[in-house]
């Protein structure tokens, strides 16, 4: 198999050879596949990432899940370590309203401390999990920062002080990685801290 590297490369070519209209298609059946799945409807705190143009669009379901009065954390990257915090949203006006980082990815100010901290306010119970590809088996390839790596691991430790209300806080919470179809392949390559997916949406 592949190095990461090179996996990373093959796949990227391979999406951006998708057009506009096919990632749109592909995001809509993916985004009714998602807002139906019982662990949404049943999820009361929920992490979404911002999604870029090349995957899945979140914006449906991030929209969807503020509507009906699900707490939505979105998340705030350290650019100089592979820290994640997970801070809430309360509108979609609130979300349109934050600022671009280097990598032009839309997330609350470093300098923002006023926002609520999923894993400092009880947890969560759902997290969409971004990804380049994805196999049948939960094994995930990221973008190689190791973000959401590090940041699943810490879900499931406790935190001194912190509130413990999710239902899923011994565990972590449910992960769900949305892929387009150019995203699935039967293996990816994986080290022994990656941490695999619980299930995989695709259109």
């Amino acid at each position: 198999m592949a190095t990461k590297a090179g996996f990373r490369a093959q796949v990227k070519a391979k999406l951006a050879a998708m057009t506009t209209a096919e990632r749109a298609d592909q995001s809509a059946l993916i985004t009714e596949k998602l807002i139906k799945h019982p662990k949404f409807m049943c999820s009361k705190r929920i992490s979404i990432y911002l999604s870029m143009p090349e995957e899945p669009s979140t914006w449906e379901i991030l929209s969807s899940a503020l509507r009906v009065g699900k707490a939505c954390f979105v998340p705030r990257y350290a650019s100089n370590r592979t820290h994640m915090d997970m801070l809430r949203v309360t509108s979609m006006e609130d979300v349109l309203g934050l600022p671009r980082t280097k990598w032009n990815i839309q997330q609350p100010a470093m300098v923002e401390t006023d926002r609520e901290d999923a894993l400092q306010t009880g947890g969560l119970d759902l997290v969409l999990v971004p990804g380049l590809a994805f196999d049948s088996h939960g094994n995930r390839l990221g973008r190689g920062k190791g973000y959401y790596d590090t940041f699943l691991h810490r879900c499931r430790i406790p935190l001194p002080g912190a509130l413990q209300t999710s239902s899923t806080e011994s565990l972590g919470p449910y992960t769900i990685g949305l892929a387009f179809l150019e995203m699935l392949y039967p293996s990816v390559p994986v080290h022994e801290h990656d941490v695999i997916i619980n299930e995989i949406i695709s259109p």
